[in-house]
């Protein structure tokens, strides 16, 4: 391949490389009301090639009660699967889900972790490729010779004795990815406990996106993590969400307007934290609402 994608691509590129070899396709559609739904979707129909990813079961580990919702799975047994579907060195893989790519980015973020940066989240995701009436079918495809790529975990992650033992301190900034009411404690229909880490800044992660589905220019991004940081070191900021799913979405529009030094993943999220009762909980704004929210 001429070019490798490490953050986005767009439909008419991954239209050029369909059927070719060194080109994984991954569908990871998914619904967390009707966790059968994406399956379902892809048997109906999918981008050509493309395999089909479950969150729950492939993309993340057995729950046990008190780990969350979405914990990481074991890193050997998830680069087994994808090296049964062709994944391993070299090879360009994409991944993509409904319109707002949230689960497609956390492909894109469990690939980066295992070591395997070759990986990017299908721009405005399999409703922008319907849209352009591009090819879809509901053939499985050709099982490939299997690969085998050595596992070197590289993406920051913290666990919750780390972020309890840095609350209200200036060396880190939580940046919350849900929906501004599930961050004020309103409408909790998913987790026991409604709120969020005390200290934390809302980012929902669906304001990474434009009207069309699709992420935002570089530069309206940029200025908008600019202004939500508030002056403060990139380097500090740790990603939450509910389950550590939407979290990447964050962590991949910092990593797209370059600030590298911002990808650290608190992986069990609120779900995790508030499964300890002795562990602080907030609710309200926190006075670290989103621009767009600090705008309306």
């Amino acid at each position: 391949m001429d070019v490798t994608y490490t953050t986005l691509v767009e439909t008419h590129e991954l239209d050029r490389l369909l059927d070719r070899d060194g080109v994984v396709i991954i569908d990871c559609r998914h619904s967390l009301a009707d966790p059968s739904r994406g399956a379902q979707q892809y048997r109906d129909g999918h981008i050509p090639g493309a395999w089909f990813l479950h969150l729950d079961r492939d993309l993340s580990g057995p729950t046990t009660g008190s780990n969350g919702r979405h914990p990481l799975p074991d890193p050997r047994r998830l680069a087994a699967r994808l090296g049964e579907i062709g994944v391993g060195p070299g090879v360009q893989v994409v991944a993509y889900d409904e319109a707002n790519c949230m689960v497609s980015v956390r492909v894109w973020w469990l690939l980066n972790w295992l070591g395997h940066p070759d990986v990017a989240v299908l721009n405005g995701g399999f409703s922008r490729w319907l849209s352009e009436a591009r090819p879809v079918t509901t053939d499985l495809p050709a099982t490939p010779a299997a690969r085998r790529f050595a596992v070197s975990l590289s993406m920051p992650t913290v666990d919750a004795d780390y972020v309890l033992g840095h609350l209200h301190r200036p060396d880190i900034t939580i940046v919350d990815a849900r929906g501004a009411d599930r961050y004020r404690g309103e409408n909790e229909t998913i987790d026991p406990v409604a709120g969020h880490i005390p200290g934390s800044f809302n980012r929902p992660f669906a304001d990474n996106l434009a009207a069309d589905g699709r992420f935002k220019p570089i530069a309206q991004l940029r200025d908008e993590f600019t202004r939500l940081l508030r002056g403060r070191d990139p380097a500090t900021v740790v990603h939450s969400c509910g389950s550590g799913v939407s979290a990447c979405h964050n962590i991949l529009a910092m990593k797209m307007i370059g600030m590298d030094a911002a990808l650290t993943l608190y992986p069990g999220s609120w779900s995790h934290w508030c499964g300890d009762p002795t562990r602080p909980t907030a609710t309200g704004d926190d006075d670290h609402a989103g621009p767009s929210q600090l705008e309306s």
